[in-house]
């Protein structure tokens, strides 16, 4: 029985639809419905219900009967395959969506290591926010997310990579006295901090508000590359990863500033869907845990 029948029959089944399909599996819309047809003829059954319009694409009574004894093979197959211990085998794209935290620090690392052990595999790489991340996990246009977790949903496997801790920062132009400074103090400059949409941010503009007197004024950004300029610029007081910010410090470009409150640090997670099963993503997510481990260790 043709495996990439079997692998097209679980995809449609998933995505509701043979276009979405298709894109999952980098190729044409006809090409999918051949397989569903042949694998219909093959087994002498109709597995979907094929409506005009927009609507998902169903799977018929038989085809709900088939669909886990399909999932079964493929898991098994898969299985075969780390017996085999034979991840070279691996071919195809993995989209993974990342971090910007982690694009500075362990992702060429990660990149290298999982060319070496799948090098037929070929990597569509995203640098996103986690909301933008999360929501192409969810609906499978991201294979991989290394974001700050975990995702909440029943059909998402997380799995802790790291952790960052966070700092004040700003340009010693700025003359910000040395010593422990309560959040007011700041308020005078631009708070520069991560973009709108994201956990740090609300948590700082949650502390913000509750303060009296003159509200602060935020300037946010998704990059965090943008964040250090506009800190080294003397535009602003910063909140950023230590680890970007180290070598500004030890350079004098940049001012650790000692506040009586600092954000929280920053979690991250491997993140993928396993419905379908998608074992590349299972291979590259334990490469992901492992080169954040080894980075952790060199770093402490």
């Amino acid at each position: 029985m043709n495996y990439k029948r079997l692998e097209t029959f679980v995809w449609v089944a998933s995505l509701g639809s043979f276009r979405k399909a298709a894109e999952r599996m980098h190729t044409t819309q006809p090409a999918i419905s051949a397989r569903i047809s042949a694998l219909e003829s093959e087994l002498g059954v109709k597995l979907f219900e094929r409506e005009v319009g927009s609507a998902p694409i169903a799977l018929t009574a038989k085809g709900k009967d088939l669909l886990p004894y399909v999932e079964k093979i493929l898991y098994q197959s898969e299985q075969l395959r780390k017996r085999a211990e034979s991840t070279t085998a691996y071919s195809g794209v993995i989209r993974i969506g990342v971090s910007e935290t982690i694009a500075h620090t362990w992702l060429s690392t990660f990149l290298s290591r999982l060319h070496n052990e799948m090098p037929k595999l070929d990597v569509e790489l995203t640098v996103e926010v986690t909301t933008v991340l999360s929501s192409g996990i969810k609906d499978r246009s991201i294979d991989l997310g290394l974001l700050m977790g975990p995702i909440n949903e029943p059909s998402i496997v997380n799995l802790d990579l790291c952790t960052f801790s966070l700092s004040w920062a700003a340009s010693p132009a700025l003359n910000l006295p040395d010593r422990l400074l309560y959040l007011e103090e700041l308020s005078p400059w631009p708070i520069i901090s991560y973009a709108r949409n994201s956990k740090p941010y609300a948590e700082i503009s949650q502390k913000f508000r509750e303060l009296e007197g003159q509200p602060a004024h935020f300037f946010a950004s998704t990059s965090l590359a943008a964040c250090r300029s506009l800190a080294l610029d003397a535009v602003g007081v910063a909140t950023m990863p230590d680890v970007m910010i180290e070598q500004d410090i030890q350079a004098g470009t940049l001012k650790r500033i000692r506040a009586i409150w600092t954000p929280s640090e920053l979690k991250f997670t491997a993140s993928y869907s396993d419905e379908p099963f998608n074992p590349i993503a299972e291979v590259a997510a334990k490469i992901a845990v492992e080169t954040a481990n080894e980075y952790a260790q060199k770093n402490a």
